[in-house]
């Protein structure tokens, strides 16, 4: 089965129904996207496929159908970190880190459809992706900061 993670194409020899996390993480060894509940309800590996937000420990690989996997490690590098990446640093979101990759994702996701969200969208859009250590505000603040960062862009 061919798959197209953070730009480059893979042939990976899985069942189809397994679970696209699984892929990355065990197949690809792209461990950006974390384990957190399996049942979609944490957020912990979301990632992009073609663009959206998915939660990956649901998503079955052959249910992809050809689309485009960005994860955390195809969002930005060190040397360009996306601006949502950025962001996160400067308000010095993280703290055990764990669910981060997947808050990034998502907001990601958010900000690419809707560049100017208020405070609602943002809870709205990032209430599925839990975090343990409670930095929800300084989640929402880095959303509003790397949505500035977009639109002087």
């Amino acid at each position: 089965m061919r798959l197209t993670v953070n730009g480059t194409e893979h042939e990976v020899d899985v069942e189809p129904d397994m679970p696209l996390l699984w892929v990355l993480r065990d197949e690809l060894n792209i461990t950006g996207p974390k384990y957190g509940c399996g049942i979609a309800q944490c957020g912990a590996c979301t990632v992009h496929v073609d663009g959206m937000a998915v939660r990956s420990c649901q998503l079955a690989v052959g249910d992809l159908a050809g689309g485009e996997v960005t994860t955390i490690e195809g969002l930005g590098q060190p040397e360009s970190l996306h601006a949502v990446q950025e962001a996160w640093v400067e308000n010095q979101v993280a703290q055990c880190g764990y669910c981060q990759a997947g808050q990034i994702m998502q907001a990601a996701a958010l900000l690419d459809l809707n560049p100017e969200p208020t405070d609602d969208d943002i809870d709205a859009a990032m209430s599925g992706n839990l975090c343990r250590c409670g930095t929800y505000p300084r989640i929402r603040a880095a959303v509003k900061a790397a949505a500035l960062k977009l639109q002087e862009a």
